[in-house]
């Protein structure tokens, strides 16, 4: 399986495998409390952060408001007015440097929070020379599941590529060149000394702008049942268990923009990646239909 990431103790040579390999040759909801963790205020309005910032993915998924109490109604998209997200277009980034070379994936698609289901097209770029072109993938996106179309030598066309999300030693954040928005936005459950920025503004919304780091096993502590799998792999298996992020939420608590820097120790030099998940259309409609088993590949996937 050509989908797949090693532990920094047995060499992690795939940091992102669709970028290394391919290019390169349930409801939410975490405490904003939290033992002894402290948010940084200043006179600017930040002396909630680390409560706001651990709110996100709950907001998101509709079982809170951005002010911590319970939600009881969904808004049209983007139209400004509550709190409650549930659903939200997404663009992602995700960009890595390994050999002297640096590379871009970007997705784009809808995601429904409450469901944890998604639907993106992600584009890889060119290879190393700058020669091949390649397909955009297909990705699903589902509570332990990730498929893909398009990904890999040897699977035909109209099949699907089916991984356990649980099993990888990264808990898919960054193996399928996308972090799931719902893990992005999980991941702040486990955010520790947040500062507040202050205000700006991205894509004509005010926001305010957070600082912080993220410890991945709190994070997987702190977050819903159903989300719990995916987090724990990744603390496992990451040789860093605290992620520096900076997470933009607008008046309305939903987190609009969020930007994590992976760090993997490799054989040589630190291997950084830097994810970054982009919110808006917050109410879209979102339909994912998940391959039957039949149309799912189980065959081996050939390395290219």
């Amino acid at each position: 399986m050509v989908v797949q990431q090693h532990r920094s103790g047995g060499g992690a040579r795939a940091v992102c495998a669709l970028a290394v390999v391919g290019v390169m040759a349930a409801t939410a909801g975490c405490s904003a409390g939290g033992g002894g963790d402290r948010a940084v205020a200043d006179e600017r309005g930040g002396t909630d952060s680390l409560g706001a910032v651990r709110r996100a993915a709950a907001v998101l998924a509709g079982t809170v408001s951005g002010t911590g109490t319970a939600a009881v109604a969904g808004t049209a998209p983007d139209s400004g007015t509550g709190t409650v997200a549930g659903t939200a277009e997404v663009r992602t980034s995700m960009e890595t440097a390994a050999g002297g070379t640096r590379v871009t994936i970007r997705g784009r698609g809808t995601y429904d929070f409450r469901t944890r289901t998604g639907r993106l097209v992600v584009v890889l770029p060119k290879d190393a020379a700058g020669e091949d072109e390649h397909r955009p993938i297909t990705e699903l996106l589902a509570p332990g599941a990730l498929y893909m179309k398009n990904r890999g030598a040897g699977v035909p066309a109209d099949k699907w590529v089916r991984v356990d999300t649980t099993a990888l030693e990264d808990g898919n954040l960054v193996t399928g060149g996308v972090t799931d928005p719902m893990a992005a936005a999980e991941l702040l459950c486990g955010a520790r000394q947040v500062t507040y920025e202050g205000k700006t503004e991205l894509a004509g919304v005010v926001v305010r702008h957070y600082r912080g780091t993220a410890d991945i096993g709190l994070a997987a502590r702190e977050a819903a049942p159903g989300s719990r799998g995916v987090l724990a792999a990744a603390a496992k298996g990451f040789s860093k268990v605290t992620v520096p992020f900076d997470a933009y939420l607008d008046e309305q608590g939903r987190l609009r923009k969020v930007r994590h820097r992976f760090s993997f120790a490799n054989e040589g030099p630190a291997v950084e990646v830097v994810s970054t998940t982009l919110l808006f259309g917050f109410g879209v409609p979102v339909s994912v239909r998940l391959p039957d088993g039949p149309d799912i590949y189980t065959g081996q996937i050939r390395q290219r």
